[in-house]
């Protein structure tokens, strides 16, 4: 599914995407500044998450309580290599029946689970995105 969205369509956007979801495990792909936190909120939001999400990337994730499930927000930006993921026990968040959003997930490949979704976020201009959801 592709959608164009702008910060405006932001809670539409996260609920269709909750609705049409068949993983609790998403891999956000996009560059700096794309807005990847942004909707990661938005899709706390969307799950019953209160507390206001923020970035975990100094402390690479963030664990939130849903209306129904955790939440977990990680920013594996910092991360130097596999071995760090696994030393913080990045697997162990995966056995949960957990939601599970990775920004920069690529060095974390070995460790994800099987059954995923990939967002990947493109900037078309300053205001408008275009998201495309596997």
């Amino acid at each position: 599914m592709t959608i164009t969205y702008s910060i405006n369509d932001l809670a539409d956007v996260a609920h269709k995407l909750i609705q049409n979801s068949t993983h609790k495990t998403w891999l956000f792909n996009a560059p700096m500044g794309a807005g990847k936190t942004t909707l990661i909120k938005q899709l706390a939001k969307e799950l019953g998450v209160n507390e206001m999400a923020s970035s975990p990337t100094f402390s690479i994730v963030n664990e939130y309580l849903g209306t129904n499930d955790k939440v977990y927000h990680f920013d594996l930006y910092r991360l130097k290599n596999e071995e760090e993921a696994y030393d913080m026990g990045l697997n162990e968040y995966f056995d949960e029946d957990a939601w599970c959003f990775v920004e920069w997930p690529d060095l974390a490949q070995n460790i994800l689970p099987e059954n995923i979704h990939t967002l990947s976020i493109t900037i078309v201009d300053e205001h408008t995105r275009e998201l495309n959801f596997v």
